[in-house]
């Protein structure tokens, strides 16, 4: 009976100290691809991003202009001019080549992939480091994304609390 006892209040204990912290947690929610995307860093990634791009693209456009090139050579007449050793080489070069070419594609996705990763990562490490300090700076328990949200106040959104952190112009938006 006296745990009995003991245990209700100390429940109810434990109840009464958790309440107010619950009462005191305050939420908030930011879109960070908004927040992102007025990042005037954003716009020099994309572009050396597009021009990283262009240069796997025309690394590639040799590499088959290079084949079509020597395909086109051991499909002509000109071919009597060497002997059987040096067309079973420039064959198999032609094959190495394909070869190439074929692999290139998904190396080059791959290549893309860690630019991008280069670029952006510390982009987004400025982003959610302001999204911290503001978050602290201004007692938020907690910061959701708001593309995971339904619904929510629309003075939840800090966006303009982190924009005004960064330095942004709201209508760089």
């Amino acid at each position: 009976m006296a745990r009995t006892i003991l245990s209700l209040l100390l429940g109810g204990f434990l109840v009464c100290i958790g309440l107010p912290s619950y009462a005191q947690s305050k939420f908030a929610c930011i879109s960070l691809n908004e927040l992102v995307n007025a990042m005037p860093e954003t716009k020099q990634a994309d572009t050396a991003l597009a021009q990283y791009q262009a240069a796997l693209q025309q690394e590639f456009n040799d590499m088959k202009t290079d084949y079509t090139t020597q395909a086109a050579e051991l499909s002509s007449r000109d071919t009597v001019k060497f002997t059987k050793g040096q067309l079973e080489v420039k064959r198999q070069d032609l094959a190495d080549l394909l070869n190439k070419i074929q692999g290139f594609d998904q190396e080059a996705g791959n290549l893309l992939n860690q630019k991008r990763s280069a670029l952006f990562a510390p982009i987004q490490r400025k982003a959610e480091d302001a999204i911290t300090r503001v978050a602290r700076d201004n007692s938020y328990t907690y910061v959701f994304e708001k593309e995971s949200l339904q619904v929510f106040p629309p003075a939840a959104d800090i966006l303009p609390l982190v924009e005004k952190k960064l330095g942004l112009s709201v209508a760089s938006r």
